[in-house]
This record gives structure tokens, C-alpha cells and sequence, in this order.
């Protein structure tokens, strides 16, 4: 008992120091970033091996190993504890387990989860192991571009151009520093799902790390040098939105823009079928919509789109386009009806996802048309500044 209250103390602690140096560092340039892996799954077992320079095993405060590969690592929960095991040997029974990277700036890591099984993944730098909620938490500690190099092939894919992969990875890096706090109470930074942004370790494409060290130290910052919020999507239909428009909260440079680039693009356009009695009983039931009014009636079955609207709106009832997406489950707001026949309506949508900030598909094709990635982020995003992180905290104290 007495360990275990020592344990949460020293729990305590770190976290303490962890979120005076998060909040100490949000406008001076920060080299790692702590990164929770598997956040959506219950680790119970992994295999770790060195795939490239040496590392230092260190668990509960103790020097346990060194190794440049010879040795390979079976993690194991049970009871409330870590079983760290290598080949036939059993280590020990651990709380918390760091591997740490030694000076070679390609060290990395192998992650085979075994329990749940899934793929292998290489992991650049420092790892900590920990029990959290009865799974094995883990979280890699990274330099903040290797960390954005890996963001960038998982929101962007790989086989693009490397102006794309610029834009991309100054977005992730905006992002990264703006939201450093977001999981601070938890006892890392940022999480590898949409909730944050979305990384599986090291980027497979060589070219995505050209990319990320041409951008090195580039955020992108309003009017105020604040930090933007990064949003993205993937296909804006022909025109992006504004931020109070989806978000309610306005902002200098999450204004509407009309996307050529973004048409005939693959996710342009959509259809969906409804049953006309579906569509108006939704509409009754979810937002008191007078479907027995004539007038009413008609604008729900024959609704147009030519630019973005926020409503459906008739007899002073305003419907959401927001809400109707999310409940229907839609790819965009941005959508017409038409009756299709006796039964049925027809929604004829444009674009993928919120609609806000950069339309991915939109960028790709103004890359390859031959835009800078500064004239791409300059089109997406009015009344901002690119500008190298360390210079930014030099501004904000001035």
C-alpha cells in the first residue's frame, strides 16, 4: 500500500511538471511533444524491438537494459502492473517503463500490438509505458516535426507533391503548438485520433520529411499572432465556409471562399435517396418543421443550394443544415433536394466534411497546378501570417 501511495504521489508530481512546462511553453518554441498511441484500444500485450540506434530501458526509476537491437521486449498487463519480458527471460513487474533514445536522430522504435492484435508500427524516439484505467497506456515522446512529419502522411496520404505536403504540415504544426494543452489533465499532450489530429508513427514516404524540415518552424498565425485553428477538410463543394456559420464563434480568417479548385474533384459532389415521408417526419419530429403547410412543404421538397446556407427555413422555423447533416449522417451541409418521384426525395450534395479552412483536395490540385504552398494557405485562410515559431514568442513578448 505504502508503494502504491508513493507511486501516485510520483504520478502526481510529473503531471504537476508537465503542465507548468505545457503552459510555460505555449509561445516559446517546445522540441517534444508527448503523444498517447492506441487511444481508442485496450492494450493488453505488444512486442517492442529496436529498429534503429540504442536505447535505454528504465522502469519505475531503475536502469533495467541498454540494447542497439539485440534485444527484443514482450509487454504484458497483468494485474494492475506491466510484465516486461525478453525472450525466455522475465524481467520483472513494472508500473511505469521508458525506453529512451540515445543522441542518433534516427532511432525508433517497433510496436507490434499482440493484445489487440494489429500491425506493426515504427515509432520515432522516446516511448513510456504506464497502466491507466486497466490497459497499458502508451505514449510516444517526440520532436515536434517528427511528430508532424507522421501527422502529415496520415491526413494527407501519401503519393502527392511536396507543396502539398507543406501546406499539410505547416497546418499540423499550427495545430500541434495551438492545442498542446488538450490533454494535459491526462497526462500527455495530444491524442492519435481525429480528436486531435491523426499519426501512426513514422511516415513510410521519404518525401513527406523533405517537405516537413523546408517548413521547419512554420506556424500560421491571425492578425494578432495567435496561433489559427488549423481546420481542414476534405472537399469544399466550390466554396468553403465561414467559422460562425458551423462553429458559431467568428474568426479573421475562417471566412468564406468560392473553391474552383475543389470542383470536379473526387469527393465534389453526392446523392443520397430518402423516402419523402422519412424526410418530413424528421423534420416534424427533430425541428417542429410545419410540414402541413403548403408553402412550407414545398420548400423542403424542392431546397437549393446555389452558395452555402446556414437554414432550412420556412414560416419562421429555421432548421439547422448543421444538425441535419450530423443526423443524417450527410457528407456536407451543402446540399439541394429535389422529389425524385411519388415516394421519394433526392439530396444532391457538393463537397466532404465541414467545409471550413483548407479543402484538401482543392490544395492538391492548386500544388499541381504550380501554387506555393504559401499561396495555397493564403487562398484558404484570410488575414494570417506564416511565421517560424521562434519568432513568434520574440512578437508576443514584445
Amino acid at each position: 500500500m505504502r508503494l502504491k501511495k508513493i507511486y501516485k504521489r510520483f504520478l502526481f508530481l510529473e503531471l504537476i511538471i508537465l503542465w507548468s512546462l505545457l503552459c510555460s511553453s505555449f509561445f516559446i518554441p517546445t522540441e517534444t511533444i508527448m503523444v498517447r498511441m492506441y487511444t481508442h484500444l485496450k492494450v493488453l500485450s505488444a512486442n517492442i524491438s529496436i529498429n534503429a540506434g540504442t536505447y535505454k530501458v528504465i522502469a519505475d526509476g531503475n536502469f533495467i537494459s541498454e540494447s542497439a537491437g539485440e534485444l527484443a521486449y514482450k509487454l504484458n498487463y497483468k494485474n494492475d502492473s506491466i510484465e516486461v519480458v525478453s525472450g525466455d527471460k522475465k524481467i520483472g513487474t513494472y508500473r511505469y517503463i521508458k525506453f529512451i533514445a540515445d543522441n542518433n536522430p534516427a532511432a525508433e522504435l517497433k510496436i507490434k500490438l499482440i493484445n489487440p492484435d494489429r500491425k506493426p508500427r515504427i515509432y520515432p524516439q522516446n516511448m513510456i509505458f504506464s497502466i491507466f484505467e486497466s490497459t497499458i497506456k502508451i505514449i510516444n515522446d517526440v520532436e515536434v516535426d517528427r511528430y508532424v512529419a507522421g501527422v502529415t502522411e496520415a491526413e494527407a496520404g501519401s503519393r502527392s507533391n511536396q507543396e502539398f505536403y507543406k501546406v499539410q504540415a505547416v497546418l499540423a504544426r499550427t495545430f500541434a503548438l495551438a492545442h498542446i494543452n488538450k490533454h494535459v489533465l491526462e497526462g500527455f499532450s495530444l491524442c492519435d485520433q481525429v480528436h486531435c489530429q491523426v499519426y501512426y508513427g513514422k511516415p513510410r514516404d521519404g518525401s513527406i520529411t523533405t517537405a516537413v524540415e523546408a517548413t521547419k518552424g512554420q506556424v500560421v498565425v491571425d492578425d494578432g499572432l495567435n496561433l489559427i485553428i488549423a481546420a481542414f477538410h476534405s472537399n469544399s463543394g466550390g466554396q468553403t465556409a465561414n467559422s460562425e456559420d458551423v462553429w458559431g464563434a467568428k474568426t479573421s480568417y475562417l471566412r468564406s471562399v468560392n473553391d474552383s479548385f475543389s470542383i470536379k474533384m473526387p469527393n465534389s459532389n453526392w446523392q443520397r435517396k430518402m423516402l419523402t415521408e422519412d424526410w418530413l417526419a424528421y423534420l416534424r419530429l427533430k425541428h417542429g418543421y410545419p410540414t402541413t403547410d403548403p408553402f412550407a412543404r414545398d420548400i423542403a421538397m424542392n431546397f437549393k443550394q446555389d452558395e452555402r446556407k446556414i437554414f432550412l427555413e420556412a414560416c419562421n422555423v429555421k432548421v439547422p443544415l448543421k444538425f441535419v447533416r450530423q443526423d443524417l449522417q450527410l457528407k456536407s451541409t451543402f446540399f439541394s433536394i429535389k422529389p425524385l418521384n411519388n415516394d421519394s426525395v433526392l439530396f444532391m450534395g457538393r463537397g466532404y466534411g465541414h467545409g471550413l479552412g483548407m479543402c484538401q483536395e482543392g490544395a492538391m490540385r492548386m500544388s499541381k497546378q504550380g501554387y506555393s504552398y504559401e499561396q495555397i494557405l493564403h487562398f484558404y485562410y484570410k488575414n494570417i501570417q506564416i511565421i517560424d515559431m521562434k519568432k513568434l514568442s520574440f512578437f508576443k513578448d514584445e
